[in-house]
């Protein structure tokens, strides 16, 4: 599976968050003229282990969407908007040794790291330029689209129109591209694992974004 990231743009994601508290690096990867692009939101522990984007729990249920949308890992360019896992540390007592462990959890990426990996994901659009863009949470979403709306609000309809990107690599701000981008929203797949009920929409969004990429 192929990157469309450069080693020096690889080189400049690791060197932008190395004082943040994330971890590993995957990179982007597939079809560099795919059916669609898809963002995430962050790797995860699975994902840093084996650099491969949505591995875990959460890729599991994306192979489910995929064959809803009868597409293959290689038809499509697997991207997210942060690309170092995000975590925090957390202290658990065992109720019956009393043991204490420490470990570090997912959580969702902060506006410091989504800038710090901004030029990247920017990069990544630019060079594969994608016919379509599938954004799945509201991380993603908000990279792409700003606030427009949430997720919940969002899901399942086209928007046709500019997209944001970082102004400048030593900037915090967004501007709008001049080029118009097809941009697409359905819910994470891990959302799956907190409400079952979004099953059902996420499959009836599927549905119709598998009339836009065939």
């Amino acid at each position: 599976m192929e990157t469309a990231l450069t080693k020096e743009l690889i080189r400049l994601g690791k060197e932008r968050v190395k004082n943040l508290p994330v971890e590993g690096f995957v990179p982007g990867q597939g079809s560099l003229h795919p059916l669609f692009m898809l963002i995430g939101e962050a790797p995860g522990e699975t994902e840093i282990g084996n650099l491969i984007p949505f591995s875990g729990r959460a890729g599991k249920e994306l192979m489910k969407f995929f064959d809803r949308l009868e597409v293959s890992r290689e038809d499509v360019y697997i991207t997210s908007t942060v690309r170092s896992r995000p975590y925090k540390i957390k202290q658990k007592v065992s109720v019956k040794t009393g043991e204490k462990t420490i470990r570090k959890y997912n959580r969702p990426p902060t506006k410091k790291e989504i800038l710090a990996h901004a030029p990247l994901l920017d990069a990544e659009i630019q060079t594969v330029n994608p016919p379509i863009i599938l954004t799945m949470g509201n991380i993603g979403l908000k990279r792409i689209l700003g606030n427009v709306g949430t997720v919940t609000e969002l899901h399942g309809q086209l928007y046709t129109g500019p997209i944001q990107k970082l102004q400048s690599l030593n900037s915090n701000q967004f501007i709008w591209t001049e080029k118009n981008y097809r941009v697409f929203s359905t819910f994470h797949p891990a959302a799956i694992f907190y409400n079952r009920q979004l099953q059902s929409l996420i499959m009836e969004d599927l549905t119709t974004f598998k009339r836009l990429i065939h």
